[in-house]
């Protein structure tokens, strides 16, 4: 048997892809590091230093400085190389993930479990809905999907193609569409077929534009009609290579809806994968998935001690 079969096959998989997909940041984190010094002693001159090497990599200001305190209450005044170094630094950024590192779990309880996404346009909402589905469905869980961004027809279009490759119900209506009624109506098909899992797509918005904001409040209103306890989960995802601009659209989603937990998309084409450490950081919501490639195996639950590793060159 390869070590593509079965589960430790697909665990292995999913190990090397995701180093795959963090290459890039690993790269400058490792270059910017090991620029600053191979072996030398830890003083007050090279932890600046680090700290904008960790800064430049979108771990953030407030994420970037603990680090660096940690680093410096351990290794101060003492020589050091930049493998003990990124080995700090992986150390400390596994302890902020750990408590982050959730993958989303569906309720047995409700049926259907309602999972709402959303997002700014182009950040990969609705193509992470079609492998959420296709994994869901991999467990067994029977899945409907509802195209609730009525404003864009090629989302409509591309949920249904995801629809037809996972042999999930894609519930739609004409480009245009009241965004709520829909979601309205597809609950009552999910209920009506006793699925396990619904999963809602909605329009990409700007964190900026109030009209499109309120309209999302709307369609959650209009979800807890049927459900006062729906959207079960409300995942926000985000574009990874946005790097310190996530921050802002987490705290506009946040503001208008109960954002429950995120999922971060194209870290592979991405010198950013520090954001992730800042976001688990800063806003103590879990992480989903993080996603490293186009397939549905490519958005996967992520390992706290791997994923810090894998940042800092270790693995």
């Amino acid at each position: 048997m390869s070590d593509e079969q079965g589960e430790g096959g697909e665990r292995k998989g999913w190990f090397r892809r995701l180093k795959d997909g963090l290459a890039k940041s690993s790269s400058k984190l490792v270059g910017g590091i090991s620029g600053v010094f191979t072996t030398k002693r830890l003083d007050d001159a090279s932890l600046e230093e680090l700290e904008d090497v960790l800064i430049t990599a979108d771990l953030g200001i407030e994420t970037s400085a603990r680090l660096i305190a940690s680093l410096s209450k351990a290794k101060f005044g003492k020589d050091v190389t930049d493998e003990e170094v990124r080995t700090s630094f992986a150390e400390d950024i596994a302890e902020i993930l750990r408590p982050a590192a959730k993958p989303l779990d569906v309720a047995t309880d409700k049926k259907p479990h309602i999972v709402l996404m959303v997002g700014v346009n182009g950040s990969g909402k609705t193509t992470t809905i079609g492998k959420l589905a296709k994994q869901f469905k991999d467990r067994g869980l029977s899945v409907m999907m509802a195209a609730g961004d009525t404003f864009r027809a090629a989302a409509i279009e591309q949920l249904q193609v995801w629809g037809e490759r996972t042999g999930t119900p894609v519930i739609a209506k004409a480009q245009g569409s009241d965004a709520a009624a829909l979601a309205f109506d597809a609950i009552n098909e999910a209920k009506a077929a006793g699925a396990d899992v619904l999963l809602i797509d909605t329009a990409g918005r700007l964190q900026n534009r109030a009209e499109l904001m309120e309209e999302l409040a709307k369609v959650i209103r209009v979800i807890r009609k049927q459900d006062e306890t729906a959207p079960h989960d409300c995942v926000l995802v985000l574009d990874g290579t946005v790097g310190q601009n996530a921050h802002n659209q987490v705290k506009a989603f946040k503001e208008m809806v109960a954002v429950s937990g995120l999922v971060i998309t194209k870290l592979d084409g991405s010198t950013r994968g520090g954001v992730v450490v800042a976001l688990a950081d800063q806003f103590e919501l879990p992480v989903h998935a993080v996603g490293v490639g186009e397939s549905a195996e490519d958005l996967q639950p992520f390992d706290a001690d791997r994923f810090a590793r894998d940042l800092m060159g270790l693995n």
